[in-house]
C-alpha cells in the first residue's frame, strides 16, 4: 500500500441548513389546500343560491317513529339528485348531503332516516318511481346496487339514493315501494 492512500482523510462538511426551505414548500402547500377548500364552501354555497326554488321537504310524523314499517333497509343514503340527473347534486335542505341511515316504507309513504341531518317524509302520492340502479353522485357500485327512489319535490322530479347494507332488504324495499305507486318503475 502506497503512502498516498493512507494520508487520505475525508473532509467532513456540513450540510446545508434546509429548514427554512421545507418550511416555505410546507406553507405553500397548505396554502394551496386553503384555496382549493375556500373554492369548494364557494361552490357548495352558490349551487344552495341558485336552487332556492325548492320546498323543503316534509317532516317524518311522529305516528311514523313507532310504527312498524311494510319494508325496512338500513346503509347509506347517498343523496337526491334532479330526475335523471345523477351528477346534478341537490345542495339545500341537506338533501345533498351523503350520510348513513334507513328507509322505511309505510303505507302513508317513505321516511328516510339520517344521521346528522333531518329526517324527511316522502308521501305515497310525492312518490313516482322506485327501480335499482349502479350507483348516482359518486356512488357507484354493482348491478343493482344501489335503490333509486324518485319522487316530486314541489314541482320538480327529484331522486334520491340508497345503497342498503343487504341485498335482500333492498329488493323488499323496492317491492313495498313499488306498491305503493302502483308498480310504476320509469319515470
Amino acid at each position: 500500500m502506497s503512502s498516498w492512500t493512507a494520508s487520505v482523510t475525508p473532509v467532513l462538511t456540513r450540510a446545508p441548513e434546509m429548514t427554512g426551505t421545507y418550511l416555505n414548500f410546507l406553507w405553500a402547500a397548505l396554502g394551496v389546500v386553503a384555496v382549493f377548500c375556500a373554492l369548494i364552501w364557494l361552490g357548495w354555497r352558490n349551487r344552495k343560491r341558485r336552487q332556492t326554488e325548492f320546498p323543503g321537504p316534509l317532516d317524518v310524523p311522529a305516528d311514523l317513529l313507532e310504527a312498524t314499517p311494510q319494508a325496512a333497509a338500513e346503509g347509506m343514503v347517498i343523496g337526491t339528485v334532479r330526475g335523471g340527473q345523477y351528477l346534478d347534486r341537490i345542495a339545500v335542505h341537506e338533501l345533498g348531503l351523503r350520510t348513513t341511515g334507513r328507509v322505511e316504507v309505510h303505507p302513508t309513504g317513505a321516511a328516510i332516516f339520517r344521521s346528522g341531518v333531518r329526517n324527511i317524509f316522502i308521501p305515497a302520492a310525492d312518490l313516482v318511481h322506485a327501480r335499482t340502479d349502479r350507483g348516482m353522485i359518486g356512488k357507484f357500485v354493482e348491478k343493482d346496487g344501489v335503490v333509486i327512489l324518485g319522487w316530486r319535490l314541489g314541482a320538480t322530479h327529484v331522486d334520491t339514493g340508497f345503497r342498503p347494507r343487504r341485498s335482500d332488504e333492498g329488493r323488499a324495499l323496492v317491492r313495498a315501494l313499488n306498491d305503493l305507486t302502483e308498480g310504476e318503475t320509469t319515470i
